[in-house]
C-alpha cells in the first residue's frame, strides 16, 4: 500500500480552501487517471441545474474509483472545470464532503465552455493505491 501524505509547505500561500498545495505517493503503487467527468446519467441526460450535474459527476468519479478498488482517500489530485462562478458553493460543499480527513492536492478553473454546452462542470482525478 503506498503512502499518501499530503503537505502545505512554508513559503508558499496556504490552500484557499479544503484541499492541499502538494500530494506525495511514495512506495509501491497503483495510479488511476480519471478522464474529466460531466453531469451525465448512463443514458446520455444531462440535468439543467448546475447543483444537480455537480452532484452527479461526483457521484460518477465514486462509482469509478470503486470500480478499481480505490475510494476517495486515494485521490492525489483533483482538477476540476466550472463554467459558472454561481457553481463555486455547491462544487466546493460536494468536494468537502467527500474529501473529509484527506487532502488531496486540487485545481478549479472557471473556463468559458466544455465539450457540449449542456455540460457546466467537469472534474478529472487522480488516484493512487
Amino acid at each position: 500500500m503506498p503512502v499518501i501524505s499530503t503537505n502545505n509547505p512554508s513559503g508558499v500561500p496556504a490552500p484557499a480552501s479544503r484541499y492541499s498545495q502538494a500530494a506525495l505517493v511514495q512506495g509501491e503503487t497503483r495510479r488511476l487517471v480519471v478522464s474529466g467527468q460531466v453531469g451525465m446519467e448512463v443514458d446520455g441526460s444531462v440535468p439543467a441545474s448546475g447543483q444537480a450535474q455537480v452532484a452527479l459527476v461526483f457521484r460518477n468519479l465514486q462509482m469509478i474509483l470503486n470500480a478499481n478498488g480505490m475510494g476517495w482517500g486515494n485521490v492525489v489530485k483533483i482538477t476540476s472545470f466550472l463554467t459558472d462562478r454561481s457553481l463555486l458553493g455547491a462544487y466546493r460543499a460536494a468536494r468537502d464532503a467527500v474529501t473529509t480527513e484527506h487532502l488531496p492536492a486540487s485545481t478549479l478553473l472557471f473556463v468559458s465552455g466544455l465539450a457540449d454546452p449542456r455540460f457546466l462542470v467537469e472534474i478529472e482525478l487522480e488516484a493512487a493505491a
